[in-house]
């Protein structure tokens, strides 16, 4: 490893102290990279041409699929390489692009995924004001801030985190770089970026997902009030596919950004990371085409199975 890389290079270690599993884990990343690619390219092909797709709903689901590609292209083919190959480096500026652009579309997809909970608090809870609350100009208000607010995130953090004095420490922990395995290799005190760390994984994790949580309080007494069996489904069928990515994006993110220096998150932490940043966004297209109809119509009309649809 030391012969193969340059000085200044950082050393990924990533799962080199687990060779047994990086063949394994290289099937895996490189099966899930695929599906991430060919099943939200479809998701975004299909809502820009069918007309029935022409919602709120799917205008986010594009925007959160669009992300999901450059998320997971940010990280997955220097991943891939550092798997197959003997040599775990990256370069300085390699590191800094990655750790701008995953840090940027990861809060992205957390402030997005709190829009796209309105979005359904307001098809549930105001169905007939829903065309007047969800108007095209509010929708692209909302995801221009989505996307404003990662980037904005990521500047600040990014930019914090590369200034950090490290020593000659080159050797990063992790299998890209991200912001709590980059903060350890400083060799000064780094508890003001820790409490700067948890208080930005306040606002754009913790924060979105109260307010997620709270749509969700709405939308099951707005259904609950309405006391049928059938009113049940339906809200399921609306919002299912939304809770079992939020439940797969928040319940692995938050164990790593919001508590990063637990033992937990010290010892599965690799594995929490891989989890939301290759495997998640691969699921993101099968739970929402397997789990809608809207989109399932959508792609018989678009490979002619069926006309009349």
């Amino acid at each position: 490893m030391t012969n193969s890389s340059f000085i200044g290079d950082f050393i990924l270690v990533g799962f080199s102290d687990q060779p047994q599993l990086e063949k394994t884990l290289f099937v895996i990343v490189l099966v899930s990279y695929i599906l991430t690619l060919v099943g939200n390219t479809v998701i975004i092909s299909i809502s820009s041409i069918d007309p029935k797709l022409k919602t709120p709903m799917y205008f986010f689901l594009t925007h959160l699929s669009l992300v999901d590609i450059c998320f997971t292209t940010s990280i997955v083919p220097q991943l891939l390489w550092n798997l197959k190959g003997p040599a775990k480096t990256i370069t300085i500026l390699g590191c800094a692009v990655q750790l701008y652009v995953s840090l940027s579309l990861g809060s992205t997809e957390c402030v997005l995924l709190a829009v796209m909970a309105f979005d359904r608090y307001a098809a549930v809870c105001k169905p007939l004001h829903y065309s007047a609350v969800m108007n095209p100009r509010l929708c692209q208000a909302l995801a221009g801030v989505a996307w404003l607010s990662g980037m904005g995130n990521a500047l600040i953090q990014g930019t914090i985190t590369l200034w950090l004095p490290r020593c000659g420490q080159r050797r990063l922990y992790h299998f890209f770089c991200e912001v709590p395995s980059m903060i350890k290799l400083a060799c000064v005190d780094i508890h003001a970026n820790e409490v700067q760390l948890f208080v930005a994984s306040l606002v754009l994790l913790l924060l979105p997902l109260s307010l997620i949580l709270l749509s969700y309080a709405f939308i099951g007494r707005a259904v609950n009030r309405i006391g049928s069996v059938q009113a049940w489904h339906k809200a399921l069928g609306t919002c299912g596919s939304h809770l079992i990515v939020v439940s797969l994006f928040y319940g692995t993110i938050t164990a790593v950004y919001i508590q990063p220096n637990s033992s937990y998150a010290h010892t599965h932490g690799k594995f929490l990371s891989l989890f939301y940043t290759v495997v998640t966004p691969s699921l993101n297209p099968l739970i929402y085409t397997l789990r809608n109809k809207d989109v399932k119509g959508a792609l018989r009309r678009l490979f002619n199975r069926d006309p009349s649809l």
